[in-house]
């Protein structure tokens, strides 16, 4: 009981000290992007961080900002469970067949070093520029990774456990609701924290190349415009979200998953 105390008040000190050493260090980059900004001396190549406030509130108040934006997170939240739902699935019968394993190997080999603006352009070139072309282009990038992840997964699962279940004849269901997925949470999880953070880096390079909104079609556009200032709005603007995202929603949840383990 006196452990489980100490540890709950080790962790609460540590909380704030993490935060604080998060907040020097933003303020640390901060600092080296005021100090380049001076040095280079102009905005039209590296304008000053306050200068971004007039061009973000007026992107913000005619709506571009949050539509764009809005437009960007849902291809991602597409891309994201089709690929998690498709990788989750192949993994977990690759790692527990290994017959299935020995011939898809090669195949997941082969996905995993295609480069994506090879897979990006052919799905643009078959499908055509459509909002289905740069969907299943994100979502063909990252499903080999969910699947190499979670294969390793399936592949430590506890034979014992798994006898167990055997045993008390338990359905299908249920056996993968208590016995697999408890086991698999935290690759899921990993998964899911890495899938996220290479998504949307990949729908910018979608929309980049072939759609007609997006954040990453407004970096283009603004990149045309030599506007500097606005490129950075829009990708901080997003990059903004992304963190939140982690911050608030995937470490938690990576945190309680992890919790049965001890």
């Amino acid at each position: 009981m006196g452990g489980t105390t100490g540890d709950a008040r080790s962790g609460a000190r540590a909380g704030p000290g993490r935060l604080g050493i998060t907040a020097v260090s933003l303020a640390v980059l901060v600092l080296l992007w005021v100090l380049a900004a001076t040095l280079t001396d102009d905005p039209q190549i590296l304008p000053q961080p306050w200068a971004l406030a007039a061009p973000f509130a007026e992107a913000l108040r005619s709506g571009e900002l949050p539509y764009h934006l809005g437009r960007t997170l849902g291809r991602v939240a597409w891309a994201f469970v089709l690929a998690m739902g498709s990788g989750i699935a192949l993994g977990m019968a690759m790692g527990r067949y290994p017959k299935l394993d020995r011939w898809l190997d090669p195949w997941l080999v082969i996905f995993l070093n295609l480069p994506a603006l090879v897979l990006i352009v052919l799905c643009y070139l078959w499908i055509g520029l459509n909002e289905t072309a740069a969907i299943v282009a994100v979502t063909l990038n990252k499903i080999p990774n969910v699947a190499t992840v979670i294969r390793e997964g399936a592949r430590a699962l506890d034979p014992g456990l798994d006898a167990m279940a055997q045993v008390y004849r338990m359905p299908l269901a249920r056996r993968l609701r208590h016995v697999v997925l408890p086991q698999l949470a935290p690759f899921i999880t990993g998964a899911a924290r890495s899938g996220i953070a290479v998504i949307w880096k990949i729908v910018l390079v979608v929309e980049f190349l072939g759609r007609s909104d997006g954040v990453g079609f407004q970096i283009h556009l603004y990149f045309q415009l030599f506007d500097v200032g606005m490129v950075l709005v829009y990708a901080f603007s997003f990059i903004a979200v992304m963190l939140a995202v982690e911050w608030l929603v995937l470490q938690p949840w990576e945190r309680r998953v992890r919790r049965w383990r001890g």
